[in-house]
């Protein structure tokens, strides 16, 4: 097991809302309920992550989607980032399985024979779209003709969209059957995606050849939580980026002299998400 110590600060920086770049859909489930949050909402409470495409003012998000799609919605002219180097040991990108509850096998399984260019394979393939396991014991793998990602992209966001729909989507790090049943007494599958690289959530957002969303997971050491910044902070009509930036960096050596910015190492669960 990988052990980070001293990850270095978090590098809070305001942006432009129009200059990050999402690599995956928004999540229409979470999106509409966060959009009426945030705008009631006096701070921005934990920044999203994103990392800077080489030479250019551009980002990509790889945590956070949801609350760029907000900002975006809400016409807010500028949003609070940490910006991170994807390729520092301090960032770990990894896979979310998605949990599908709340419907019926049956409509589920007739609604993916419905999906066109996916099918079911016979038995275990080389890259599969998704390996789907079902509370009745089935196990089944999806498979697609496809020649690349992007194309692989728009048969999953397909797939997820459909599920998405007519049932409830949870994410989950575990990849057990067994468990997963345990834990949410209404699941009919669990749903186990492909891995992928950081060229490919790159690309993604650079091609707008979009992920489904809640399939990338990226594990960032050195995570700013509960900053608690203030959104009128970020929608000042007469202040301009570097301004905010300016008053940025005085909040924060503020909070550093006050002593209210401590790093805590553990791995931890919150239960108030």
């Amino acid at each position: 097991m990988t052990t980070h110590v001293n990850a270095p600060p978090p590098n809070l920086q305001i942006v432009s809302t129009k200059s990050v770049l999402a690599h995956e859909e928004h999540d229409s489930q979470r999106a509409l309920p966060l959009i009426e949050a945030i705008r009631k909402a006096s701070v921005i409470t934990n920044p999203p992550i994103v990392a800077q495409i080489e030479n250019t003012e551009q980002y990509v998000i790889l945590d956070g989607a949801n609350r760029c799609y907000s900002f975006g919605a809400l016409d807010f002219p500028c949003i609070l980032v940490q910006v991170v180097d994807y390729n520092s040991p301090y960032v770990e990108l990894m896979t979310w399985h998605h949990v599908v509850s709340d419907w019926e096998i049956a409509l589920f399984l007739e609604a993916i024979r419905q999906l066109d260019d996916v099918s079911i394979a016979d038995g275990d393939i080389e890259n599969p779209l998704a390996t789907l396991y079902l509370r009745d014991g089935q196990k089944i793998v999806l498979s697609a003709d496809v020649s690349s990602t992007y194309e692989r992209n728009a048969l999953l966001r397909k797939f997820v969209g459909m599920y998405q729909k007519n049932a409830k989507l949870h994410r989950t790090v575990s990849s057990s059957p067994q468990d997963i049943w345990k834990l949410y007494p209404h699941a009919i599958a669990l749903v186990i995606f492909p891995t992928y690289t950081p060229e490919d959530i790159m690309s993604a957002a650079k091609h707008l050849a979009f992920l489904p969303p809640g399939i990338s997971r990226h594990i960032i050491h050195g995570r700013a939580l509960l900053v608690n910044y203030p959104i009128e902070a970020l929608t000042a009509p007469d202040k301009n980026i570097t301004e905010k930036n300016q008053d940025l960096e005085a909040w924060i050596q503020m909070r550093l002299a006050n002593r209210k910015i401590r790093y805590y190492e553990e791995t931890t669960y919150q239960f108030d998400e």
